[in-house]
C-alpha cells in the first residue's frame, strides 16, 4: 500500500507517518521509484504499537524508542522486551537524597516482593513508585500495613495471572504483544480504578442505607 493507503488505514496523519520514519520509530517502505515507496502489514502493527505507547501510554518518543530497539532486536527475549515497554509506562519518583523514610519505604516494598516470591527485577521503576505511595500515606497520617499491601499484592496477582497476561499473544509479531501488553496495563488499570469507585460508592450506601 502506498503512504495515504497506511494513512487511511491507520488513521495516523500523512506529516506523523513521515516524522515517524525520519526518527526511525517506523521502518522504510519498499522503494518502487525515487518517490514511491510500498507499505505492509507490518508498518500497519508498528504504527498501532507507536500509536498505544503515545496516546494510551503517554509514552516520551525518546522512551518509545528505546522499546522499539527492543522490539526489533530479535536477541531480546520477549520477557525483556515486554519489561522495556512496563519499565517505560512507569512514572520514576525521584527519591531524596538522605530521605530515611524513603529508604525504608523502599526497603519493605524490596522485602514484601521477596516474600512474595514475585520475579521482579531489582531495577523495576514499579518498586520505587510503591515506595513512594507508602511515603505518601505515611505522611498524610493513613500508613498502609503489611496486611493492606497483602491484599492489593494478591488482587493484582490473580488478575495478572487469571485474566491480563493472557490477552498477550506471545506467538505472534512481537510489536503486537508489546501492544497488547500497554493497551491492557493502562486501560484495564484505569477499568479497575472505576471498579473501584463504583465499588465504594455502593458499600456506602448499603452501609449508610441510602
Amino acid at each position: 500500500m502506498r503512504i495515504s493507503q497506511l494513512s487511511a488505514e491507520s488513521g495516523v496523519p500523512i506529516p506523523t507517518i513521515k516524522y515517524y520514519l525520519r526518527e526511525g520509530l517506523l521502518p522504510q517502505g519498499e522503494q518502487t521509484s525515487a518517490t514511491r515507496a510500498e507499505y505492509g502489514p507490518a508498518h500497519l502493527r508498528r504504527l498501532r504499537l507507536i500509536r498505544a505507547l503515545l496516546e494510551v501510554g503517554r509514552v516520551p518518543v525518546a522512551a518509545i524508542r528505546t522499546v522499539i530497539e527492543a522490539v526489533e532486536d530479535e536477541r531480546t527475549d520477549v520477557h525483556t522486551m515486554l519489561g522495556t515497554a512496563h519499565y517505560a509506562l512507569a512514572s520514576r519518583p525521584e527519591p531524596l537524597a538522605g530521605d530515611e523514610e524513603w529508604a525504608r519505604a523502599r526497603e519493605d516494598v524490596d522485602r514484601l516482593i521477596a516474600d512474595l516470591g514475585w520475579g521482579v527485577g531489582p531495577l523495576a521503576p514499579g518498586r520505587d513508585e510503591l515506595a513512594q505511595t507508602l511515603v505518601t500515606l505515611a505522611r498524610l497520617g493513613m500508613p498502609a500495613t503489611h496486611a493492606d499491601l497483602l491484599v492489593y499484592a494478591q488482587t493484582a496477582m490473580n488478575l495478572a495471572r487469571d485474566h491480563e497476561m493472557g490477552k498477550i499473544p506471545f506467538d505472534g509479531p512481537r510489536d503486537a504483544a508489546v501492544e497488547t501488553l500497554v493497551i491492557c496495563t493502562v486501560m484495564y488499570g484505569k477499568a479497575l480504578d472505576v471498579f473501584r469507585r463504583l465499588a465504594q460508592e455502593s458499600e456506602s450506601a448499603r452501609i449508610l442505607g441510602a
